[in-house]
């Protein structure tokens, strides 16, 4: 086992060339990436769909992240103040919407209490539609659609919510399996509800892609600019940091690279492969598999594989057979050719999962001639812990190889340039092991470093897991959880 190493942090490149650590301070200092490109939007053409209450708060906002807005926390290098919009992205962000689509707030609110979770969720996600739909009678083109959704609703449309106060019928597992294949005679139902996802995120990212229009959910307290710090909780930071995270994610749905990582090599690409398990009775293996692949340049590629028996009731594990694998990684190289079409050198594959022979093999037999193809097993370890002397934890970055083919990597841990630890837990390491083809465990963890910096839904430092592991459920869950679906969109801002 060799000694412990400490890796400089991963460099950000902004507009310009310029390369810094921390978005932040290139976005302030220089500009997006993508300022100078042809594909950058100058200005933002938006629509917002929401309750009466929902729209105003939202307006509210659009004229707040328009102006300075500071931040009154002792720590400005981990909340530091927004400058605005216009002067953080050098694009105009409209202080009225395009499109407004009111939606009746009673309505979906009750509709939310329907003890049927399949029909609470599709009756609030056809309102939604309704007016994203709009958008295809506009002339118009659209960058972005808003959906502005009461806490209320958020909270009783994710699986297995508790409503305390329902209405209608509780219906058991095995008639929502029924319903999903017989229609009603009395219109009682419709076979599609059933077929649909009970999470309102999944299920309305799904159905909207459709209309070809990046969507962008936001709860009514995100934006409530009187809402108390109290880190920890989803969406309770200060509003300055809201409105990194918000504006940062609508400049990048409206076509807009932030940034891009600045240590990428090129021709190098990084797929993640997700699973999701379509049937949960005891003994099933059935699971389906998704992959999405990320570039040096911050763009994303989604592409759904197929549902077979992947899973190991043993193991705990998925694992793909050959002709499977195979199917998955042509797909996705088929949908980046025609997306880019740039040579390839290199393909990492990321799994959470261990890669067995046979899914190796179908991957190398779709791999083009001449690129390099490396697979390698990439998770969280809870069990191993590392502490130092003094206050803060282990660094951001520390290393510790255990051989040539495997090693723990610190992607959380104080970091020098907010001069904090912004966790609550003792930092767990991930576990990195190559498994198949040759590459220096070293590197490997450096580019997995780096792809920690990859995430354009907020204006993070980092993050715990690289992008390619950390979003690999979210994307896959949206695929997998709505199987009717047949309008998915490669491009991976449709899924975040």
């Amino acid at each position: 086992m060799s000694d412990l190493k400490i890796f400089d942090e991963p460099l950000l490149e902004f507009r310009y060339g310029q390369k810094l650590y921390d978005p932040h301070d290139g976005l302030v200092l220089f500009g997006p990436y993508s300022a100078d490109m042809p594909y950058h939007p100058k200005n933002i053409i938006y629509g917002v769909v929401g309750t009466k209450d929902g729209i105003a708060s939202f307006e509210e906002w659009s004229k707040a992240i328009n102006k300075p807005i500071y931040s009154d926390i002792e720590n400005p290098l981990l909340w530091p103040m927004f400058p605005g919009f216009k002067t953080v992205f050098d694009s105009d962000w409209p202080e009225k919407p395009t499109l407004i689509h009111e939606i009746d707030r009673d309505k979906i609110l009750y509709a939310s209490r329907n003890a049927d979770p399949n029909k609470r969720t599709s009756t609030i996600v056809e309102e939604y539609l309704n007016g994203i739909a709009l958008t295809k009678k506009r002339d118009e083109t659209f960058h972005v659609i808003i959906c502005i959704v009461p806490d209320e609703v958020w909270k009783n449309c994710r699986p297995k919510s508790p409503v305390s106060d329902s209405w209608g019928e509780h219906i058991s597992s095995r008639t929502r399996k029924i319903r999903m294949n017989q229609t009603s005679l009395f219109n009682q139902w419709s076979i599609d509800q059933y077929r649909f996802s009970v999470d309102f995120r999944r299920q309305i990212k799904a159905r909207s892609m459709e209309y070809g229009i990046p969507i962008q959910i936001i709860r009514e307290s995100t934006i409530n600019p009187n809402l108390p710090l109290e880190r920890g909780k989803t969406g309770k930071t200060p509003l300055s940091d809201r409105a990194w995270n918000l504006s940062t994610t609508l400049y990048y749905k409206a076509g807009g690279k932030p940034w891009k990582l600045a240590t990428a090599r090129e021709g190098v690409c990084y797929i993640g492969i997700s699973f999701k398990r379509t049937d949960i009775k005891k003994g099933s293996t059935t699971a389906c598999c998704a992959a999405q692949m990320f570039l040096n340049t911050g763009e994303g590629v989604v592409f759904l594989g197929d549902e077979g028996p992947w899973y190991s009731e043993d193991k705990k594990e998925f694992q793909l057979s050959k002709d499977a694998a195979s199917r998955l990684l042509k797909g996705i190289l088929k949908t980046y050719n025609e997306l880019e079409g740039k040579k390839l050198t290199e393909i990492f594959i990321h799994s959470r999962s261990y890669i067995n022979q046979d899914q190796f093999e179908g991957y190398l037999e779709a791999c083009p001639n001449g690129v390099k193809l490396v697979g390698v097993r990439v998770r969280l370890n809870s069990i191993t812990k590392l502490f130092r002397k003094g206050e803060y934890p282990v660094i951001r970055g520390t290393y510790l190889e255990i051989n040539e083919k495997s090693a723990y990597l610190w992607a959380t841990g104080f970091k020098p340039r907010l001069q904090t630890y912004d966790g609550w837990e003792v930092p767990v390491p991930l576990k990195i092991d190559i498994q198949y083809g040759e590459a220096s465990i070293e590197q490997v963890s450096k580019d997995i470093l780096s792809l920690t910096k990859l995430n354009y839904n907020a204006c993070r430092f980092a993050d715990s897991q690289p992008v390619t592991i950390g979003f690999s459920d979210s994307v896959g869950e949206i695929l997998v959880s709505n199987p009717t679906v047949k309008d998915n969109n490669p491009s991976f801002k449709f899924y975040i």
